[in-house]
């Protein structure tokens, strides 16, 4: 098994990053992955505190966030975001957040909350678990999935960090509890990754096109992926070995 992709979400729900390494860090989430999130009007999150994702501008509410791409300069502290929809934008989150608020406008429906203001949370990130956390994903989960729905889709749905792949679907669940060695970072899986209706909307389109909800249930589960924590630091690069410890 070796290390196939990584991605990192500098914001929650509005872009996705390639990158081709990365140093994670114990007890950390991804670096720069979820560090800032788009509070809506009826949110009660508070500044500096973990809150839960129904305070935040999310692709489930708003499909259209799903087709947002990033480029983050970490130099600079600029991020540039794409959308097919819109001109891009660079700005800087922590000096300039209202750019985004009124860039994301035309791509939230009029019946949800608006987008209000960007939030930061130091290191650990927006995750969606409650431990900051890194999501490891099969590539032979995912490839069961389209033969399921019968049709090949895009991994950006599920919004992952790490994409490995081997041969066996699922086996990642099996991973839960144990110590798994990716690069020379060591991860622990704790819990599955629950799935909502963001996984439905096309990361190309940002339209919801694909019942992958329904696809999951035929497994007798709506889980893809697991949350991780990082026990050991360390670098890891795509083409790196996952192992099993």
């Amino acid at each position: 098994m070796e290390v196939k992709s990584i991605w990192r979400h500098p914001i929650k729900s509005h872009g996705r990053e390639l990158l081709k390494s990365v140093n994670l860090k114990a007890g950390e989430s991804m670096p720069l992955d979820r560090l800032w999130a788009v509070a809506h009007d009826n949110a009660t999150a508070t500044i500096g505190k973990w809150a839960q994702c129904a305070n935040f501008s999310r692709v489930s509410k708003a499909p259209e966030l799903m087709a947002i791409t990033s480029v983050f300069d970490e130099t600079t502290g600029d991020l540039t975001l794409s959308h097919p929809k819109c001109s891009d934008l660079t700005f800087n989150p922590d000096i300039n957040p209202n750019a985004l608020i009124r860039w994301t406008e035309s791509l939230v429906p009029k019946n949800r909350a608006m987008p209000s203001h960007i939030m930061r949370l130091g290191q650990r990130g927006y995750t969606d678990s409650d431990f900051p956390s890194v999501t490891l994903c099969n590539l032979a989960s995912h490839r069961a999935i389209e033969k399921k729905i019968g049709n090949n889709i895009s991994i950006h749905r599920w919004r992952g960090n790490i994409w490995f792949d081997n041969q066996t679907p699922w086996v990642e669940f099996d991973w839960i509890g144990s110590e798994i060695q990716v690069g020379a970072a060591v991860l622990r899986p704790r819990e599955r990754t629950d799935r909502c209706l963001a996984t439905t909307v096309n990361p190309e389109t940002g339209k919801r096109d694909t019942d992958t909800l329904e696809a999951l249930a035929s497994f007798g589960h709506q889980d893809f992926s697991v949350r991780c924590e990082v026990l050991k630091s360390g670098v890891l690069r795509v083409g790196d070995k996952v192992k099993k410890l």
